[in-house]
């Protein structure tokens, strides 16, 4: 049976990897996005119930796992260096001349790169495993974040070695980034939960990158283009760019399609043009193109200065921009409370697109470059998408224009509640009853990861909120048809489907509730963590900060955030009139502990090894009975079990009077 479930196993990983390498690779795909995700949730499946088959470099692991509490450094076996920028053919022609100087009788010729706004990193595989993935750091040393690039599909785990040995040393070196399209979907997402849009594609993956979940950077739908080697052990290795990239390709990596071979420099220079005006075509953000001396030979006797080598440059695109009128600034409202400038253009074109609207991020951002109604600005798209006020033509500002300064009242509600985030930058209407954050806040209260009502948009929001028939989200389950059926746009029939769909909401998880609250810091996997954690609402709500920041994955500036919510007059008030509608709030099946077992209401530590359990086996245990598996001891713990070498857990355990037992006596406990 063990060894029909591993052959089982080991199928399913070739399985995907390969299908992983028909995607990334070869541009070819065999199976659906659906038939691909079956079989992950077959392998995670079949993994989790045999864990004596688990491998760090199995698909499954890019799904994400355990939370770190910090990124280790390591030293790059191959300095990764930066690259010189150039802006113009002239100075593409300078290089070219101090290669060919130092070159006098070297036949030469360039590998012409797309130049990624992205995040370099270098990979390290051992015997054709992937065992290692860094940052570019300072060049010498990078960040470790092997967990987070094993969440990237476009990663092989495990080198393709059909048609030559496998390598004993082999670093890849590249671009992590985000195509242009998933970029906008994680904006999207990030608009509909109230939270700060990222600037850049490049901010977004390199915020991705650095998260400290990578269940949360799996979600991110990064991917990898291969573009060099680090140290190499391995026969018959490659002695130029051309072959190096041809090598990675063969070893399962994505290398782009766009890679040119240039006789000369000339030949770049046209090159160089070509994609300044075909780049916009591309799903990924590309600012230039990076041009290498392609012999490995050549490259050596080049050789590099103390920050960038001698073999290569980057020629860097000028920025598309566009000068036009500022009309108006507005201020937005988010659910979060946060207020936003946001200023009105004259229309002009701008990337094949036609802007009238763009983002001023934040007052501190406008005080800095001095925005004023009436300006003419210069306008470009961050990451080609987002478009934004880069500066002042202030040679053009008009005479009696006046500084615009950050509201001393909510533009929405009128409320002199407005205060500016302890050490940040952003400005928050804080009056709960603000009706602009009320609009939000019932959207994303509404929306698919949360309450997932049905029917209930924005146009309807709307009038609830104008009618006063919604003043909180408790209101929404007192709404009777009759009442939906007056509002514009909305028939009988829909009426009474709104009406359905909204009692059905009454019985979503415990999670997906905490989730819609709006709660400061708590987001989709925040709120599932909590439900897990504490299994009920009340006893959520009655957490004291230690224990609050006690919960993996909960920081202090969250546990603040919570604690603040669920002690103050109007969070106390909502949960409670919640409650009162018949919402159910309880944990998603199977992912709490049963009511009423013999550990129900207890928070249990384990310190030191046991003999019958693993970690992750004791703490399902420990939920099994009603418990709660916590990390650390706190005043309310309420056991500590302890095994073989015990540390400081045990120890503080004794300080603060927290019953402590063996594993032995803690089986009688729990099993009678």
């Amino acid at each position: 049976m063990g060894k029909d479930i591993e052959k089982q196993i080991a199928k399913l990983r070739r399985a995907l990897e390969h299908h992983n390498y028909l995607y990334f690779v070869k541009n070819a795909p065999e199976i659906s996005d659906q038939e691909y995700d079956r079989l992950m949730k077959e392998l995670i499946n079949l993994e989790k119930a045999h864990p004596g088959f688990a491998d760090p470099n199995s698909p499954s692991q890019r799904v994400g796992g355990k939370p770190l509490s910090a990124f280790r450094s390591v030293r790059h076996a191959a300095p990764m260096l930066s690259i010189d920028n150039t802006y113009s053919a002239e100075e593409l022609r300078e290089f070219d001349s101090r290669v060919r100087k130092a070159l006098p009788t070297t036949a030469l010729s360039y590998i012409v790169e797309p130049k990624f706004d992205g995040v370099a990193v270098s990979l390290r595989y051992e015997a054709g495993r992937f065992v290692r993935g860094a940052t570019r750091g300072d060049g010498a040393r990078g960040d470790d974040i092997t967990a987070n690039l094993r969440t990237v599909r476009a990663i092989p785990l495990q080198l393709r070695c059909p048609a030559r040995a496998v390598p004993e040393v082999l670093e890849a070196r590249g671009e992590v980034l985000l195509d242009l399209s998933e970029f906008a979907r994680l904006n999207k997402q990030r608009a509909q939960a109230g939270e700060p849009l990222f600037a850049n594609p490049r901010n977004a993956t390199a915020g991705s990158l650095k998260l400290l979940d990578s269940k949360q950077t799996a979600k991110r739908r990064l991917r990898f283009f291969g573009y060099g080697l680090g140290e190499v052990v391995m026969d018959g290795p490659p002695s130029s760019q051309g072959q190096a990239l041809k090598t990675l390709r063969e070893l399962g990596f994505p290398v782009n399609e766009h890679i040119s071979k240039a006789g000369d420099i000339e030949q770049v220079i046209a090159l160089c043009g070509k994609w300044q005006r075909r780049r916009e075509k591309l799903n990924y953000e590309i600012d230039g193109l990076v041009v290498k001396v392609d012999s490995f030979g050549s490259q050596e006797r080049l050789g590099a200065t103390s920050k960038a080598p001698r073999w290569c440059i980057s020629y860097k695109f000028p920025a598309e921009q566009a000068a036009t009128k500022l009309l108006k600034i507005e201020v937005q409202v988010g659910k979060s409370g946060i207020l936003t400038p946001v200023a009105h253009l004259e229309p002009v074109q701008l990337a094949g697109t036609t802007v009238s609207r763009a983002s001023l991020h934040n007052f501190d951002e406008v005080a800095r470059k001095d925005v004023r109604v009436g300006d003419t600005v210069i306008v470009e798209k961050a990451g080609e998408i987002i478009p934004q006020v880069v500066r002042v033509v202030k040679e053009k500002r008009p005479k009696g224009t006046k500084a615009f300064g950050p509201p001393k009242r909510c533009p929405s509600c009128k409320s002199k509640q407005v205060e500016q985030d302890e050490g940040g930058v952003y400005i928050r209407c804080v009056n709960p009853a603000c009706p602009m954050q009320l609009r939000e806040r019932l959207r994303y209260f509404a929306g698919r990861g949360q309450m997932d009502i049905e029917g209930l948009g924005p146009a309807i929001i709307d009038q609830l909120v104008d009618r006063e028939l919604v003043r909180e989200f408790a209101d929404l389950y007192k709404l009777s048809a009759e009442q939906l059926a007056g509002l514009e746009r909305m028939a009988e029939k829909s009426a009474d489907n709104l009406v359905k769909a909204i009692e059905e909401s009454k019985s979503r998880s415990l999670g997906r509730v905490l989730a819609g609250l709006g709660i400061r810091h708590v987001g989709t996997h925040v709120a599932e963590v909590l439900a897990e954690a504490f299994g009920s609402v009340d006893r959520l709500s009655r957490a004291g900060l230690e224990e609050l920041e006690e919960i993996h994955e909960v920081g202090p500036i969250v546990a603040k955030s919570i604690h603040a919510f669920f002690h103050s007059a109007s969070g106390a008030r909502m949960i409670a009139h919640l409650g009162k509608e018949g919402l159910q709030m309880k944990p998603a099946a199977g992912g709490r502990a049963r009511a009423g077992g013999p550990l129900s209401g207890k928070t249990v530590v384990v310190s030191g090894t046991l003999e019958k359990f693993s970690r992750q086996q004791i703490q399902s245990y420990i939920r099994s009975k009603g418990g709660r598996a916590a990390n650390s001891v706190s005043k309310s713990t309420d056991l500590v079990v302890v095994g073989a070498n015990p540390g400081s857990k045990a120890q503080r355990a004794r300080k603060l009077g927290v019953q402590i037992v063996s594993e032995s006596e803690f089986l009688k406990i729990t099993v009678g």
